[in-house]
This record gives C-alpha cells, structure tokens and sequence, in this order.
C-alpha cells in the first residue's frame, strides 16, 4: 500500500519573486566577499565572471519583468527610476570588469567598486520602505512574477552558458 506521505508530499515551489530576488542578492553578496578575500588572480577572474554574469542576469529579469509589475502596482515612478539609473552605472562598470583582464592595474578597483555599488542598490531595494517592501504591500501578484522571473532567469542562464 503506498503511503500517504508520498502522495500527500507537497511539490517544490517556485519562491515569489521578492524571495527570489533576495537570494540572487545574497549570491552575489557572498562571491563579492570571495574576492576580496583571495590573492589568486585565476580566482579573482573566476568571480568576477561569476558576479558579472549574475548581476546581468538579475538586471535583466528585474527590468523586463519585476521592475515593470512594481511600476504598474505601486505608480511609485522615483523608487523605479532610480533603481534604472542605478543599473546603468551597474552595467557600465560589469561591461569594464568583463573586458578587463584581471592583471590590469584597475581591476580589483573596479570589482570593489561595483560591489558597493551592488551594496547600495541591494540595501535601496531591501530596507524597509524600500522596493520590495512596497511590492509586498501592493496587489502585485508576487507568486505568478516569481514563476516569470525563475523562467527568464534559466532561459538567460542557458544562453549564457551557450555562449
């Protein structure tokens, strides 16, 4: 006879799309820390890659999708428009770092840099008051916008890996 708990056991859940962009920034958070610890230049190279590639990831699906969603359910234009300008600067500093060989003189400069930037945008988004927990408070369907940001997350992730 099978057991209950098998069938009654519940499937995995996707996180809702605060949740999941909270543990992207906690990804992130720990590489950053990585690299600052370490004195090999293979492995600074190695993070950077990883935290670059994340961070596009991440500005991605926040910009096409939760960033949209947020504007839509909250009509809160300066938090949004700030948090676009501060992924500009973001990308500007990524596309450096991804062209950068890790023996250039500005390299662990420019890593560390972006990581305070990364710092700051995370603590805007995080705080209380702050973006996510407006987006909390709203009508925003944060369980459906963590299924489409999960899904755009693996189609990014793949395309990157292909390339």
């Amino acid at each position: 006879m099978p057991s209950k708990n098998r069938s009654s056991a519940p499937t995995p859940k996707t996180p809702d799309a605060v949740t999941l962009l909270k543990a992207d920034h906690q990804q992130v958070k720990e590489w950053f820390a990585q690299f600052a610890k370490t004195n090999s230049r293979a492995k600074k190279r190695q993070l950077a890659n990883q935290i670059c590639d994340a961070l596009t990831v991440h500005t991605i699906i926040e910009e096409e999708i939760f960033y949209p969603a947020f504007l839509a359910g909250t009509k809160d234009r300066d938090t949004h428009h700030e948090a676009l300008v501060e992924h500009a600067g973001a990308k500007k500093l990524i596309a450096e770092i991804q062209s950068a060989s890790s023996d250039d003189d500005f390299f662990d400069a420019k890593v560390t840099v972006l990581s305070e930037m990364i710092k700051h945008h995370v603590k805007e988004e995080e705080q209380p008051g702050g973006m996510f927990a407006e987006a909390k408070k709203s009508d925003m369907d944060l369980g459906a916008l963590g299924e489409q940001l999960q899904a755009r997350k693996k189609e990014l992730q793949t395309q990157l890996q292909a390339a």
